[in-house]
């Protein structure tokens, strides 16, 4: 695998230009924070870094075939318990006993048989990340992965996002500057 590489990227909605010219290496194999304030292009940087949605022009090379992402919304599937909901995109040789146990590492212990609608909106977060952490993948998209989380929580979900992405490239969209370490890639605001 390669490092990505964004060169010369122009993305609009139309008259507002988002990206303008716009080059960026990312490392692979390491965890990028994208930061910037609200309406800068984050979103829309990793959609088209995931595929969903496609430069006006430039490249966008050394993306690999193999993603998972957590969204800004959590989209699970709101009938199922927590198991079931990340058992949707496993591998069929991990075991629910594997799952449990990461459910367990997040912090959701004693209502994993529970349907997730029944789940506050931190708790629901949290099965996302596992789901998307789990999931046979070679880059991780999470955007901002600690919405709905207390400071205790976040520092749980990013000892376990880091735990268990070793060797991977991840990338995270977050205005929690507390939870930023190693490499920023910071947006200015849209012109």
């Amino acid at each position: 695998m390669m490092d990505i590489v964004i060169s010369g990227v122009t993305k609009k909605y139309g008259d507002n230009v988002v990206f303008h010219n716009f080059s960026v290496r990312i490392e692979k194999n390491r965890t990028t924070f994208i930061t910037g304030p609200s309406g800068c292009g984050k979103t829309t940087l990793i959609s088209m870094l995931m595929g969903i949605t496609a430069p006006d022009s430039g490249t966008i090379t050394g993306v690999p075939a193999l993603k998972s992402a957590v969204f800004q919304e959590d989209r699970l599937c709101e009938n199922f318990n927590a198991v079931s909901n990340v058992r949707l995109v496993c591998d069929k040789r991990i075991k629910n006993s594997t799952i449990i146990e990461h459910l367990e590492r997040v912090g959701l212990k004693d209502i994993l048989s529970k349907p997730v609608s029944e789940f506050s909106g931190g708790m629901k977060r949290r099965v996302a990340i596992v789901r998307a952490v789990l999931a046979k993948s070679e880059i991780l998209f999470l955007d901002e992965p600690f919405k709905g989380l207390d400071n205790e929580n976040k520092k749980l979900v990013m000892d376990y996002i880091e735990e268990n992405t070793k060797g991977k490239t991840v990338i995270i969209v977050t205005h929690d500057t507390d939870m930023i370490h190693g490499n920023v890639l910071s947006l200015a605001p849209c012109t």
